[in-house]
């Protein structure tokens, strides 16, 4: 009997994978229909595997805005699910309701869940595993606060949108973990109690809740 050797068993095992009709491909590769409820302090937007899915239907523009939204995408496992929140602020100062006895620094929060529609299980949500990067925190004076012309007088810190940084190539350095808050802490109102949420879901945002305004989230599903 003759002896294969072991580049003809490779290449036997190769022409008996080629015979299955695309099995172990698409078993690699199947794509999956999601539901996202996310609810904002005031507004974000969802990013996954790089591309975004879905936004806060009202703007950020917008003072008050608590909302709360459910998104449906389609995607293939694993997941990089990037979110960025955004609280609302008139301007670089940092502050709301200029110009008003109300004048104020605001604070924000963001909770979110991810159901996989095929199985019906939650797969992700926000908690103190996802990644944050701070990229604007105003005003760095809090003092300002009490200033006519705050946009002049309230100091502010901007860092750039690092690139791809809601794909799974986007570089997480530097970034640190999201902080979490209680409900009472940020204040939920509105949308928020419309939403069954998952018990292991928490609201996040950056270290300082009233200074950080624009932040990045980030956490992987495999």
């Amino acid at each position: 009997m003759r002896r294969l050797t072991m580049a003809a068993l490779a290449c036997v095992a190769l022409a008996l994978v080629a015979s299955l009709p695309g099995q172990a491909a698409s078993a690699a590769t199947k794509t999956s229909t999601f539901t996202a409820e996310v609810w904002a302090d005031n507004w974000f937007a969802l990013y996954v595997n790089g591309k975004k899915v879905g936004e806060d239907s009202v703007p950020i523009t917008t003072e008050r805005s608590f909302n709360a939204e459910k998104i449906t995408f389609t995607a293939t496992y694993p997941l990089t699910i990037g979110i960025i929140g955004k609280d609302y602020v008139e301007n670089s100062s940092g502050l709301e309701y200029i110009g008003t006895p109300r004048q104020q620094i605001g604070d924000g929060g963001l909770i979110a869940q991810i159901k996989d529609n095929t199985t019906g299980k939650v797969i992700a949500v926000t908690d103190g595993n996802w990644k944050a990067l701070v990229l604007n925190k105003a005003p760095l004076n809090a003092s300002c606060v009490t200033s006519t012309n705050p946009a002049a007088d309230c100091k502010s810190s901007t860092v750039a949108t690092p690139q791809n940084w809601a794909a799974a190539s986007g570089s997480t350095k530097g970034w640190t973990k999201a902080t979490v808050y209680s409900a009472q802490q940020v204040g939920v109102k509105d949308g928020y109690n419309s939403v069954s949420w998952s018990p292991t879901a928490k609201l996040i945002w950056g270290p300082d809740l009233k200074l950080d305004n624009t932040i990045l989230f980030r956490t992987t599903v495999s």
